[in-house]
């Protein structure tokens, strides 16, 4: 019995030990895709591919989608798999509601150099903010800052460390989760996984640094981040706010409940981020 006992305490401190050292590769999943699949010409979209440069001098991939008579840009930071190619859905509901879109893969996702990391997201989602100022003469109050899954955590952490200098109109966040801590210890109950996290993205402390109105989505059904961790970064966060909430799975939410999800962003940019739609 006593062997039994050690093998099972061996096996249980190796997982321990791997749970560790490869949390980034949990995380993080750039090779689910890094070649695009499409492009958004194959949409009837208008687009210019371009590349973005880091404070660490990184060369990331990105697509520029100018609206014809755009009420405001999108800045779109992107869940923890795949590229900006399988994002096209997205981008072409964000055109209809007559945004222009700036999306971005961050370094090591798609054709980006380097490697993903948690204070390298941070300046890639700066990088994205200042290219929208300084190259396509966007100024920081008529940005719309978005973010899905992961990508609303980089959303977060950018909107909360811009305050200083300028806010944008408005911030977004879809299946947002509190941290990654919290959310590691509610995936893997049976591990210490809010100890063992190096990785931290603490989502609910961002919202309480952003003042700009915010909209946090997210689906009850939502299988991979629950229902609930939105609505705990949705109390954390400060006026004005919104709780826009949906149907559909993790990965299919904004298009399961599209005619809501589309009419609840668009009331959001008119009323409470003052971007109304041009006449």
């Amino acid at each position: 019995m006593i062997r039994v006992l050690l093998s099972l305490a061996a096996v249980y401190l190796l997982v321990v030990a791997l749970m560790w050292a490869f949390q980034e590769r949990l995380l993080y999943l750039p090779h689910a895709g890094r070649e695009h699949v499409a492009t958004p010409a194959e949409r009837g979209l208008a687009w210019e591919d371009v590349t973005l440069t880091t404070e660490d001098e990184l060369a990331l991939d990105a697509w520029w989608l100018p609206a014809p008579e755009p009420r405001g840009s999108l800045l779109f930071f992107h869940g923890n798999a795949g590229n900006i190619s399988h994002r096209l859905e997205s981008i072409a509901q964000f055109q209809r509601l007559g945004l222009s879109v700036l999306i971005i893969d961050y370094r090591g996702y798609g054709r980006s150099e380097g490697r993903p990391s948690e204070a390298g997201t941070a300046l890639d989602a700066r990088a994205a903010w200042q290219w929208l100022q300084d190259e396509a003469g966007v100024a920081p109050d008529e940005v719309v800052v978005f973010g899905r899954s992961l990508g609303a955590a980089v959303a977060a952490e950018l909107a909360a460390s811009v305050e200083h200098q300028a806010s944008p109109a408005a911030v977004i966040l879809e299946s947002p989760f509190r941290s990654v801590p919290e959310l590691a210890q509610r995936l893997y109950p049976f591990l210490p996984a809010r100890w063992l996290a190096r990785i931290d993205y603490p989502v609910e402390r961002y919202v309480t640094r952003i003042s700009a109105p915010l909209l946090v989505i997210h689906s009850r059904d939502d299988e991979v981040i629950p229902y609930d961790e939105g609505e705990a970064v949705y109390r954390a966060a400060n006026d004005p706010k919104q709780l826009l909430t949906i149907s559909g799975g993790h990965n299919t939410g904004f298009v399961d409940s599209e005619a809501d999800y589309l009419e609840g962003i668009d009331a959001f940019l008119a009323d409470d981020a003052g971007l109304s739609r041009p006449r």
